[in-house]
Parts: structure tokens; sequence; C-alpha cells
């Protein structure tokens, strides 16, 4: 049984969602200044900061600022630790795997050293699907959670055989470039050449389990892609949309069978493809509707939008 006092703080949107998704939503009492879902989180206590603006600088910029950051040994998050020592968690959720998507596990440990109590600090570290589902089972046993953790990963299974056993047959697997930045372009990695292979894709374009790294045209052209969905880190559709004619895409772009096709989509990369949580099996879902609308149905706005050949420069 979990234990009703307890005190979580997640430093991760995708372990929000987690932990949410197990029912302990009243049992978390902390979260970063990203967590955005369930919208029923948004009055909680935000712990974090970024010296990142999605709102205000272009993915050049970027991409720019974070390498800067980071080679100069900085960080692009400010963690609040006054408030983390107030707010007195038994467990605290976070990461070690990108110092681009979180505060830094250094300085969640340097925090939790000076607390009067004890307190758990866990770091989940997924690379594939199996991993997430790993991280929802650690959560699970952390909180007492075990069962409904357990029904939560054989659902989210069920619905991803249910994908590949549609797709079993199909013949023709799209060649699909997922971009996981805009510029520079980058290559998907970790869950997400899964995400394409599953949903019925060609998922050459990238390696799956592995870091996301740049890529350039000469990569895209010779890979010649038939679809392109535009999934950059921390985006929704909404956020592309707005960045692409601020975007300089590689050289060769509008001769792309996807540009020319008008396979060209944006999908929000925050809920479905960012952030390891329960989502990623939506967003399966998603991308085999774009891949292979003939048996899935075709997406609607909501889920993914086709992008119009005028936002795009090269």
């Amino acid at each position: 049984m979990p234990d009703k006092n307890l005190r979580i703080v997640s430093l991760l949107p995708s372990s929000t969602e987690i932990v949410c998704t197990l029912g302990l939503e009243d049992a978390l009492v902390g979260i970063t200044h990203e967590c955005d879902y369930p919208l029923s989180v948004l009055g909680k206590p935000r712990l974090t900061s970024s010296h990142i603006s999605h709102e205000t600088m272009t993915s050049a910029e970027i991409d720019h600022a974070v390498r800067s950051q980071l080679d100069g040994h900085g960080s692009i998050y400010h963690l609040d630790e006054a408030r983390l020592r107030e707010l007195k968690p038994d467990l605290i959720l976070t990461q070690e795997l990108c110092e681009v998507c979180a505060v830094s596990y250094k300085t969640v440990q340097r925090a939790a050293r000076m607390f009067e109590a004890e307190v758990t600090v866990v770091s989940l570290e997924p690379n594939t699907i199996a991993d997430i589902f790993d991280n929802i089972r650690t959560v699970g046993r952390l909180t007492g959670r075990e069962s409904k953790a357990d029904d939560l990963i054989r659902s989210l299974s069920a619905r991803l055989d249910r994908i590949t056993d549609k797709t079993a047959d199909i013949e023709h697997r799209p060649r699909t470039l997922m971009l996981e930045w805009l510029e520079p372009p980058f290559a998907p990695g970790h869950w997400v050449p899964e995400q394409v292979a599953i949903s019925g894709g060609d998922h050459a374009f990238g390696k799956a389990g592995q870091r996301s790294v740049t890529t350039n045209a000469e990569e895209i052209i010779a890979y010649s892609p038939e679809v392109i969905v535009l999934i950059p880190c921390g985006y929704y559709k909404e956020d592309i949309l707005r960045q692409l004619p601020n975007v300089r895409l590689p050289e060769g772009w509008n001769d792309l069978p996807a540009v020319k096709a008008g396979e060209v989509w944006a999908m929000d990369a925050t809920s479905y493809f960012s952030r390891p949580g329960p989502r990623v099996v939506e967003g399966a879902e998603i991308l085999a509707k774009i891949l292979h609308p003939e048996v899935f149905g075709q997406p609607d706005s909501s889920q993914a939008v086709r992008v119009s050949a005028d936002l795009m420069n090269s």
C-alpha cells in the first residue's frame, strides 16, 4: 500500500506524467517549470527555471545557447534549492540522461545532501520503450503502486501490439525522417526509431537506444525520405509552425520526395516523443495514421498537421 503521507518531487515532465497516471497526483508536492500534463498539476510549486526561451529564440539561437552553456560546463537550468528543502520530499525523481532535458543530477544530489531528513533520489534513465516501461515499474515499486504500474504497462504494451499486428503484412514501409531539431537538423535516437518501426515506417535514419545526433543535407538527401515528421525537442505543433519561417532548412530540402509529395508533418514532440512517459504509445498510434492512413485512418488536426510549403525555407 502507498504511504498516505508520501511527498514526491518530480524534476522531469515525464516522471510527473507517470506519477499522475499511477494515481499519485496528491502526493506530488513539486514539479518543473515545463510540467504541463496533466493540466491539473499547473498549480503545483515549480522548482526549476530555464535560461533558454522557446518563445523568443530561434532554433539556431537555442542550439548555440545550449552548446555555449554546456561547453562552459554551466547549466541551462536553475533549481530552487531553498524551496525544494521547504517542501521536505521523501522521493525526488530526476535523470542523468541529458543535460539539455532537465536540471543536472549532480545539482539535485547536492541539494538532497543538505536535507535534515532522509530523502530518496532516483534517476530515471530510459533509452528504449522497454526502459520507459521499466521506469513506470520503478516508480510503482517506490510508491507502493506496483499493481497499478503493471496494469498500465500491460495496457500500453497491448496498444503497441495492435499497431504491430496491423502493420505486420505491409510491404511498403515509407522512408521516414523524424527531425528532433530543426537548425541544425538532428537525427532521432532513443525510443523514436522504435516508434517509427512499430508504426510501419522505415527507421534507418536514426539509431534506436542511442543519443540523437546532428545530421546534414548530404545524409538527408541520401536517405531520400518519403515522409518527414518535425518533432523538435520540447515543442508543440504550434511552436513548430511559428518557428519554421525563421529556420533555414538543409540545402536541397525542396527536392526531397516527402516535400514534393506534401508529406511533411508537425506533431507535438513534447507530448509524444520528447518525454519518455506513457504517451509515447499514443505517439506511435498517431504516427501510424500518418504513415498508413489506408489502414489506420487520417490523423486529425489535434494529433498532427501537414506543413504548408510556404513555411519552409532552405
